[in-house]
């Protein structure tokens, strides 16, 4: 075996049209002495596809730790490891990026074999413009998804999301409640498949698009949300400078709406800080 042949590749796979994997990732994944998937049945059937016969190993989230150094092992005996995923890219919200960072550490080379990717194909598609924060996959558990939601409120990037079929009804909601309706969504599923969906609307109208057809629900999907306007600082501080005017005659709850209705800045927002302001006044 050449000697610039040891390496690890990193080859991304279709992430639904089987037509979209490239020859230099047919021709990787032919050439390498094994290969490392994610998934063996559903690798299985790609390679079978393509009449490729190299040897397949799991390599998953729930082994990749014990996988590693078996890994190392077959590059340090001189051989040519190929890692792919189910679908799209390794080490992008799946498994690779643990013994990637060990194949590196031990010294030997990473050769990354690019080609089909949900995100950039989602926003290629979208029609949004300037810079963008990939978060993938968001915590399961409501209350972690919006504190993390929440740290990215004020940000001007478009923020690109993962979510699965089963949880994207709740993970919109809560876009919704944490960045408020006026920014745009764009909802794609089943991207490169028979029933590829690209829809954009605004975070208000998704619930009511989803609702118009139970099929809509189905497919893996990418969620991309505008960034945050540039004046939503100031309509923020205008919020709390009249609600602080209002406090002092009406409920928290109505000055609030109140609020929110003369300057534009989010109700529940003006209501978290409507609270703390009571916070405040009891601690002193």
């Amino acid at each position: 075996m050449k000697e610039e042949r040891v390496a690890l590749y990193v080859v991304a796979t279709p992430i639904g049209n089987l037509g979209d994997i490239t020859q230099r990732a047919l021709d990787t994944l032919r050439d390498a002495d094994v290969i490392y998937a994610e998934d063996t049945r559903t690798s299985a059937a790609l390679l079978a596809h393509h009449g490729i016969r190299t040897p397949l190993k799991a390599l998953h989230e729930h082994n990749e730790a014990r996988a590693t150094p078996e890994v190392l092992r077959a590059l340090d005996a001189g051989r040519a490891v190929a890692l792919i995923s189910d679908a799209g890219t390794p080490a992008i919200s799946d498994p690779g990026a643990m013994v990637v960072a060990a194949a590196r550490e031990a010294g030997h080379r990473v050769v990354p074999i690019p080609g089909p990717n949900a995100a950039i194909a989602a926003l290629s598609a979208s029609g949004m413009t300037g810079p963008f924060l990939f978060v993938g996959f968001l915590p399961p558990k409501a209350g972690a998804r919006r504190k993390l939601l929440e740290s990215w409120r004020s940000a001007p990037h478009a923020l690109v999301f993962y979510e699965a079929p089963h949880r994207v009804l709740e993970c919109v909601d809560d876009l919704l409640q944490v960045f408020g309706p006026a920014r745009t969504l764009t909802i794609a599923r089943e991207l490169t498949k028979l029933y590829e969906t690209i829809h954009l609307c605004t975070l208000g109208e998704a619930p009511a698009w989803f609702a118009e057809d139970a099929n809509r629900l189905r497919g893996e999907f990418v969620l991309i949300v505008s960034g945050a306007p540039a004046d939503e600082d100031g309509a923020l501080a205008d919020g709390e400078r009249v609600l602080k005017l209002l406090l002092e005659e009406l409920p928290l709850k109505r000055a609030a709406r109140l609020a929110a209705d003369i300057t534009g800045a989010r109700k529940n927002e003006l209501y978290e800080r409507g609270l703390a302001y009571k916070d405040d006044d009891k601690d002193e």
